[in-house]
């Protein structure tokens, strides 16, 4: 099945067309958000990671 290159040319632009692109502000606030939440996220797991340290340290302190 050969496709015309022309009709595939004109369908994409038409489809680009349709793509409703974020404004500058979006795309800022967006940025922030996922800033602030991989922050949350570091916080969050280096907090579960001193708790397991601290407990398994505790337990194997207890048997040394």
């Amino acid at each position: 099945m050969a496709t015309n290159p022309v009709k595939f040319i004109n369908e994409t632009r038409a489809e680009i067309s349709k793509v409703v692109w974020p404004t500058r502000r979006e795309v800022v606030m967006t940025t922030i958000m996922v800033f602030i939440m991989a922050a949350l996220t570091a916080v969050f797991f280096s907090l579960v990671d001193l708790i397991i340290r601290t407990g398994l340290a505790g337990v194997l302190g207890m048997f040394s």
